[in-house]
């Protein structure tokens, strides 16, 4: 398995596994984020792991966030945005290998903490943030309130 920087768009391959982790967003939302992304390496990074053959496996994108992050005691603080292995691939050290490279990404940003997060009920998610040495610090229930007059109280 290689791991390499993914440093220009257009990319179909990360377009590719990008939908299978979101497939709820649209194809230009995803190449609006990624051309964001490369455009800034000291903000995001983002890797793509591939068999010995070339083919893609996984990706993994991180973030560098500055406001306050749930769970941690620092800022800046390296979040990890998105991971995601092909099935035939899981089990194999993939996630792994790409969260080493995150880490030291994270780590040349000047980053101390290593953040990530997954809806309550993704219980695959937070087991595999379990494994690869995640501590859970908090769970949260999001509320909103639209504000306007069809709304007053």
């Amino acid at each position: 398995m290689k791991l390499v920087p993914l440093a220009s768009v257009p990319n179909p391959d990360w377009l590719r596994l990008r939908r299978v982790l979101w497939p709820e967003g649209p194809d230009a939302e995803h190449e609006q984020e990624m051309a964001q992304f490369v455009a800034d390496p000291k903000r995001y990074g983002q890797f793509m792991a591939c068999s010995d053959d070339g083919t893609p496996t996984g990706f993994v994108e991180v973030s560098v966030r500055s406001d306050y992050v749930n769970g941690t005691d620092t800022s800046p603080v390296a979040f990890l945005e998105g991971l995601y292995v092909v099935p035939e691939a899981r089990r194999q050290g993939v996630a792994r290998r790409m969260l080493a490279a995150v880490r030291a990404w994270a780590l040349a940003q000047g980053c101390t903490e290593l953040a990530s997060d997954t809806q309550l009920e993704n219980t695959l998610s937070q087991a595999v943030h379990a494994r690869l040495g995640f501590t859970e610090t908090e769970r949260v229930v999001y509320f909103n309130m639209p504000l306007g007059p069809k709304n007053a109280a």
